[in-house]
């Protein structure tokens, strides 16, 4: 009876340590994912603005101080803070780490009952720390793609604005209220900025180095160059949003071109994994008989090695920058 309790009782540890762990995992994925309707996404700063929210309010929720994050010395997680603001996530870094730090040691402190603490403290690590920065850096690739591919069509709407004769700020407000996220958000912050004091070249460099990618800093440039010399903002802005089109369509065939040799790339760097693989699983013996000898590790090791080395190598050979 005794040990029907006691088997009861794993059980439900099992049962609740694996619930516990799904929800967690899926709230940062969620979180990580977020997604808006396109509805929601064009009215965001509208809607905080409508509920009560001042400017400063908007510009303190939608452009974070990255100066005070307190692991801004340690390696990976000193863009944090930037990274989330890239991702469009509105949650602090600190809130994040301690919700990853919290749930990676429940998890590792209840699966370390059924096996070891050495082997629960990495899953857990991998689960609640590792995935979801790796889920961090794909949502900010998506979203700065989706930025790049909004800026000509916020660029054309402000130079039609200038033409008819509505001053710059009016032409950036109309972008942040008319377009969808992520490009109104990021206007719509350079309005705040401008509303609250800041010059108009150093919004726009801000934007840039917020995106960090090359078309922004193309902008926040010619707004610069245009401010000390004048001349035709709007022409200016047209010919730019020309130029950024022909880049995304060199890159969308760079990609179609480049796409056999990634592909090629990536089997290469799997087919000896898989060898590995199938021929553990289907011959047990071909590795464990030898796996006792004094040269097995160093010659495991120095063939992960190669492996690793092979896959880095073709990654270089097929990775494009542009």
């Amino acid at each position: 009876m005794e040990n029907g309790s006691i088997f009861g009782l794993d059980l439900l540890l099992i049962a609740t340590t694996f619930v516990g762990a799904l929800l967690a995992f899926e709230g940062i994925r969620q979180a990580l994912s977020r997604q808006e309707t396109p509805h929601d996404a064009r009215n965001r700063r509208m809607r905080m603005i409508a509920k009560g929210a001042t400017g400063q309010d908007v510009l303190r929720l939608l452009k974070p101080r990255a100066d005070t994050w307190a692991l801004s010395k340690v390696p990976g997680l000193a863009s944090l803070p930037l990274e989330l603001r890239q991702a469009g996530i509105s949650i602090s870094a600190g809130r994040l780490s301690t919700i990853a730090v919290g749930s990676c040691l429940l998890f590792a402190g209840a699966l370390s009952r059924m096996v070891p603490f050495t082997f629960s403290m990495p899953v857990a690590i991998l689960l609640f720390v590792v995935l979801p920065l790796i889920g961090l850096k794909i949502a900010v690739a998506r979203r700065l793609d989706q930025l790049t591919r909004q800026l000509p069509e916020a660029l054309d709407l402000m130079a039609r604005g200038l033409r008819v004769g509505h001053p710059l700020n009016a032409t950036m407000a109309s972008v942040a209220r008319e377009m969808s996220d992520p490009v109104a958000s990021e206007f719509g912050v350079m309005v705040d900025q401008i509303a609250y004091g800041d010059d108009l070249v150093d919004a726009f460099r801000d934007l840039a180095d917020r995106v960090g990618t090359e078309d922004a800093r193309f902008l926040a440039v010619s707004i610069a160059i245009q401010h000390g010399t004048g001349g035709d903002l709007a022409r200016m802005l047209a010919t730019l949003a020309r130029v950024i089109r022909d880049r995304l369509i060199m890159r969308r065939k760079i990609k179609a071109i480049s796409a056999e040799g990634r592909l090629s790339a990536l089997i290469l760097s799997l087919i000896p994994l898989i060898i590995i693989a199938v021929t553990t699983s289907l011959v047990p013996s071909y590795y464990g008989d030898i796996s006792d000898d004094p040269l097995f590790r160093p010659t495991a090791i120095l063939v992960l090695g190669l492996v690793i080395a092979n896959a880095l190598v073709m990654r270089q050979l097929v990775n494009f920058r542009f």
